[in-house]
């Protein structure tokens, strides 16, 4: 039990090894190479490789880590505001804290006419790089959204996700760590900003 608990723990740190550098973008295909590597035929879970992957992103990166993530939530919050009348939510590793060189600012807007978000991003000064629809179908449910991809004047990659507002009341199962996704409202990013700027929300 111990050494099949010990080689789990070094597929998990390999497999954010590959994600740390960037040789895999994956986590499935990350740790399918980082098993093979080490001869194993069973695979870490995805919240195992993402404790790892926020480890080695803390040893590498130090102090400046934490500095870059204040940056980055004060600029979601200055999008997030202008999108007010959009419900916007700060999701992925800006609102859980746990960012690395190279990640960019995920944000997600309740809207049925994802054009009008366009104009409203346009008019204050964010740089659209490229649109595109996206479908996915999980469990069996089709879902679609508008992806917005853009950049502030300060170069900070922003991804935004139009969904129609009736999916602000649907529950969403993080596949990285497990969780609800909850992410941050814009009073929930003022707080944490205010009191404890560098928050982590992970499930441990």
């Amino acid at each position: 039990m111990n050494v099949d608990s010990d080689l789990r723990g070094k597929i998990a740190k390999e497999a954010a090894t590959l994600l740390f550098l960037g040789t895999e973008k994956e986590y499935k295909q990350a740790k399918l190479k980082a098993a093979k590597t080490l001869g194993a035929h069973f695979l870490p879970t995805n919240l195992e490789v993402a404790i790892e992957l926020d480890k080695i992103a803390e040893a590498y990166e130090g102090p400046a880590r934490k500095e870059l993530l204040i940056q980055m939530r004060k600029e979601a919050l200055k999008i997030m505001k202008t999108l007010r009348a959009y419900s916007p939510v700060l999701f992925g590793s800006v609102w859980r804290g746990t960012i690395r060189q190279g990640s960019d600012i995920d944000i997600t807007a309740y809207h049925d006419i994802p054009n009008e978000i366009l104009k409203f991003l346009t008019k204050n000064e964010v740089i659209i790089v490229k649109t595109e629809w996206i479908t996915v179908t999980k469990r069996g449910k089709t879902e679609t959204s508008f992806h917005i991809y853009c950049e502030t004047l300060g170069k900070q990659r922003i991804e935004i996700v139009v969904r129609s507002p009736e999916e602000s009341r649907y529950k969403r199962k993080c596949e990285i760590f497990g969780d609800e996704l909850r992410g941050l409202g814009i009073y929930e990013l003022k707080r944490v900003l205010n009191e404890n700027p560098t928050q982590k929300f992970i499930p441990v």
